[in-house]
């Protein structure tokens, strides 16, 4: 049995765009390629409108990818068996007020994926698997009659979360899982994808911003920039050695809660603006805000390569 479980090759998103009378193609994914093991936590960080949550979702097909190939267990990810592949993966939505029907009830919600794949023989069969996950995300099994909008916002995405169990996938992608959250309840949530984890050996896509939870829970952080891929590799790694001078940039944004380290760290601010994903800059995307470009920066892009350990950057003056 391979170790990967999740293979993206050089994944493509384009939206067509009008811009007055012309139409243009928006990158809002650009060529990114990456690896998920069996078991791990891959965290995808970077600031917003990178193309975090467009990943995820053309993962899953809920965006038809425009070129590039999802592989699963050595089988593509294709039009035709996305419906038997919707078993194996799921996706935890960023909002849980939005991504949860306000006219169906929890356990309705919850069975919703057991309805659509009819994996249950009677409505006891249902019912019993529905009261099971709800024990297994933290629920009381009172709740199954009530609708969302009664639950709090950590009980909403709890209930988004026994919603993507339900046919025990191997892959979950959670995107911005607990950015709508309370810090406290955050942390419970956060547990909870941890032991979930320890108990069924699931493998993460974790999407998030918040650099401090990317690394406390991620096995290895990618990190990416108008749509590509910047840097990728262990987690501590990345957060100790940052080779590409965006990561080195995000990271020296996080707080720290100690007054005198916080006096120590030098904060490296970028200059200029994101520039516009319809009209990129020539060569690497990140070099109109680089204080280390060269001409070979705008005259070719770099790719990903290996700086050691399975380090990877794409700079040429990392």
């Amino acid at each position: 049995m391979s170790e990967t479980l999740i293979e993206v090759q050089n994944l493509k998103q384009y939206f067509p765009v009008r811009d007055g009378f012309k139409m243009l193609q928006l990158k809002a994914v650009d060529d990114v390629s990456f690896t998920v093991n069996r078991g791990e936590t891959l965290g995808l960080v970077g600031e917003s409108g990178c193309g975090k949550t467009t990943v995820g979702r053309s993962i899953l097909r809920l965006y038809e990818p425009t070129d590039g190939h999802v592989i699963y267990d050595g089988t593509e990810v294709t039009k035709k068996n996305i419906q038997e592949m919707r078993k194996h993966m799921q996706m935890v939505f960023q909002d849980p007020y939005s991504s949860l029907n306000p006219r169906m009830t929890v356990e309705d919600i919850i069975a919703e994926p057991l309805v659509v794949q009819k994996v249950f023989s009677s409505h006891k069969e249902r019912r019993e698997k529905v009261l099971e996950l709800m024990e297994t995300v933290g629920l009381n099994a009172e709740h199954a009659t009530r609708y969302a909008h009664e639950f709090s916002g950590g009980q909403r995405q709890r209930i988004g979360i026994a919603r993507a169990l339900a046919l025990n996938p191997d892959f979950i992608v959670c995107d911005e899982p607990v950015s709508a959250l309370d810090v406290s309840i955050q942390a419970q949530v956060i547990n909870m994808f941890e032991d979930l984890q320890k108990e069924l050996g699931m493998a993460y896509l974790f999407i998030a911003h918040d650099l401090l939870v990317v690394r406390h829970i991620s096995n290895r952080i990618a990190v990416m920039y108008l749509g590509k891929i910047v840097e990728i590799g262990d987690a501590d790694e990345v957060y100790e050695h940052p080779v590409h001078p965006y990561t080195q940039s995000l990271l020296s944004a996080v707080p720290i809660p100690d007054p005198r380290i916080t006096r120590e760290k030098k904060r490296i601010v970028l200059e200029g603006d994101v520039p516009s994903p319809l009209h990129m800059p020539s060569g690497c995307p990140f070099r109109t805000r680089c204080r280390y470009a060269t001409e070979q920066c705008s005259a070719e892009c770099p790719s990903l390569t290996d700086r050691g350990s399975g380090h990877m950057a794409a700079c040429w003056n990392a």
